[in-house]
């Protein structure tokens, strides 16, 4: 059975989840055998590359929320591309290390990540803005008004 882990120092509440990702994993270790021969700037890349990312829309606009805690604001970039497309993108980079220094462990990582998303037809290309502000980008897409069909009475003879 698994618990949904909080959000806060791993205390784990009493409700169901199936779908949690703090489940036993068979294959958890199977794989990352074969990382070995990869380099870590690779591993720890990997590790970052999976920022997550919200997607709602609103009556008024689509909002994108994504996690980047530990970043900067220059660290970050928001841009848009040909075909519509939203593309956030960043690097966090590595801690530096004194020659003297015994870690125990390391589980926050570093490198870049990139995410791209394709905006619908109503998106308003030129209005987009961003905010960041507690390790959380927020980028904002207005949307066009939705235009009402036009409804022509006819009269009716006879």
């Amino acid at each position: 059975m698994s618990l949904i882990p909080s959000m806060f120092g791993g205390r784990r509440t009493d409700v169901y989840d199936p779908f949690s990702l703090d489940i036993w994993d068979p294959f958890d270790g199977f794989f990352t055998s074969s990382l070995t021969n990869v380099p870590a700037s690779a591993r720890e890349t990997s590790a970052f590359a999976n920022a997550r990312i919200d997607w709602k829309e609103t009556p008024e606009a689509h909002v994108f929320k994504a996690d980047v805690p530990g970043l900067k604001r220059e660290e970050v970039k928001v841009e848009v591309e040909e075909g519509r497309i939203l593309q956030i993108s960043g690097e966090k980079s590595k801690e530096k290390e004194e020659k003297n220094d015994k870690w125990h462990r390391v589980e926050r990582s570093s490198g870049k990540f990139l995410r791209r998303f394709r905006l619908p037809e109503n998106a308003k290309m030129d209005q987009i803005k961003a905010s960041m502000e507690n390790g959380v980008l927020t980028v904002t897409v207005p949307k066009e008004d939705e235009k009402k069909p036009e409804v022509k009475s006819i009269d009716i003879s006879g």
